[in-house]
């Protein structure tokens, strides 16, 4: 039986059932129209049902949808989450009027999962209700108690910050790691919190090293409430198979061999793609030229991704799930180099003067694009999508330099510099409304 719809936790709000007032104005009829309906793919069948004004509407809601979960909620009205060959009943116990319903599975109502109630005879009362649209907001979040804004000059310290630091490949040929897909509260920016959709528990999800010829096998369970999967770039092949979306509690098994140096993104192909990869479920494979790298002193590794808020959390307890009409509406709240805006303006990359830094790039998107700099430094080697724009196998550049790495979503590349005296050099996208909401950090150097 359809249960009260929370708002906040569903991230959307709902047609609002019909007041006293407006029941008084509808005679019930006695009659009640049963239909059963099917959610399966991103539809419901049928999507809409006529009812005579007055009637009590029973919906019998089965999903048969093998690789995820929905819903429905209509007239104040709510399902649970439905599995696959799982049911649930909608009661509308007086039909006063048109109603609208949907999935609110995140993403899922915009690739069109609807359910209209038209009605038939009878004049419907007029009311002032919700009508289910998304609502207001704005495109950069803010404090919803104060009005200030997310990113302070005075940050909270973050509870678990994410180490940029990239360690060399591994020695090994035949890589073998377990993905498990789970929906978890993380921080994204100091002090503010959200339900990412992650691979492991962490977002940007584990960085995979090797070099051109290594196998890599991932073994992906998925731990969530809904339907995941995953893709990996870094590999050629079919995507029928391993690129599946697996209903809760299932896994599989995805194989494939680097054919190809560069630094590739994964991420979650279910659709909607662009909620999956915005809730969290993206990440790195780098795989070492056969030749290999020329050392360096340190190397570090920055995943740029968007972040979208349905609310403001300050607790783990209170956070909500990705807004997918703002990702729609390419409105993020944030943009965050691993996954915490800001975090690395008090956990700052290291190095000393004189030292060779390396720093990865990966534009994660799913919407943005990065034009990553360095303020006060000047890259002498660039490496972007596969080949080297500057500086090469042979050493940097002598006297050309370059100021930014340019990348559209899911492009990467490196860069290499060396700073040529001690301070805090700050480490940017130069969009700088993205550097504005959290793309932001800081290099210090020391003698």
């Amino acid at each position: 039986v359809g249960v009260g719809l929370d708002p906040v936790a569903a991230g959307l709000s709902a047609a609002a059932p019909p007041t006293q007032d407006q029941a008084q104005g509808v005679g019930a009829t006695g009659e009640t129209t049963r239909i059963e309906v099917s959610a399966e793919g991103m539809s419901f069948t049928p999507s809409s049902v006529s009812v005579p004004i007055g009637n009590r509407l029973v919906i019998d809601l089965v999903n048969n949808d093998p690789s995820t979960t929905h819903d429905m909620v209509l007239g104040g009205e709510k399902t649970p989450r439905l599995g696959h060959g799982e049911r649930a009943e909608i009661v509308i116990d007086v039909v006063t009027g048109p109603i609208e319903g949907w999935c609110t599975v995140v993403g899922h109502r915009q690739m069109g999962m609807t359910f209209t109630v038209a009605t038939e005879g009878g004049t419907p009362p007029s009311a002032d209700a919700e009508s289910g649209s998304h609502g207001e907001h704005q495109g950069a979040a803010q404090d919803p108690a104060t009005g200030a804004p997310l990113l302070t000059e005075d940050p909270p310290p973050v509870i678990q910050p994410v180490d940029a630091s990239l360690p060399p490949a591994p020695d090994a040929t035949v890589h073998r790691v377990t993905f498990t897909a789970q929906e978890v509260p993380l921080e994204v920016a100091p002090g503010v919190w959200q339900k990412r959709w992650t691979f492991n528990g962490t977002v940007p999800g584990p960085t995979l090293r090797g070099k051109v010829g290594d196998v890599f096998e991932i073994t992906l369970v998925n731990d969530g409430t809904l339907g995941h999967s995953i893709d990996f770039h870094a590999g050629a092949l079919a995507p029928d198979e391993p690129m599946r979306t697996i209903p809760p509690g299932e896994s599989l098994v995805y194989r494939y061999t680097a054919t190809r140096s560069g630094i590739w993104m994964y991420h979650c192909s279910t659709m909607p793609m662009s909620s999956h990869i915005a809730a969290g479920m993206t990440g790195a494979v780098i795989i070492d030229p056969e030749e290999g790298l020329a050392p360096v002193d340190r190397e570090y590794l920055l995943v740029q991704s968007e972040v979208y808020l349905s609310s403001v959390a300050d607790s783990a307890e209170e956070a909500t799930e990705v807004d997918p009409v703002k990702i729609a509406d390419e409105e993020p709240d944030l943009v965050v180099f691993n996954g915490i805006a800001n975090q690395y303006d008090e956990q700052r990359l290291e190095a000393k003067v004189g030292e060779r830094v390396r720093i990865w790039v990966l534009d994660s998107g799913p919407n943005r694009m990065s034009s990553f700099h360095v303020v006060g430094g000047q890259f002498d080697t660039v490496y972007h999508e596969g080949g080297y724009r500057l500086g090469g196998p042979d050493g940097p550049s002598d006297t050309a330099g370059s100021q930014v790495l340019g990348l559209l979503p899911a492009q990467g590349g490196f860069v290499e510099l060396e700073m040529p005296e001690a301070g805090n050099y700050p480490i940017v996208s130069h969009l700088m409304l993205d550097a504005e909401r959290g793309a932001h950090g800081f290099i210090k150097v020391v003698e």
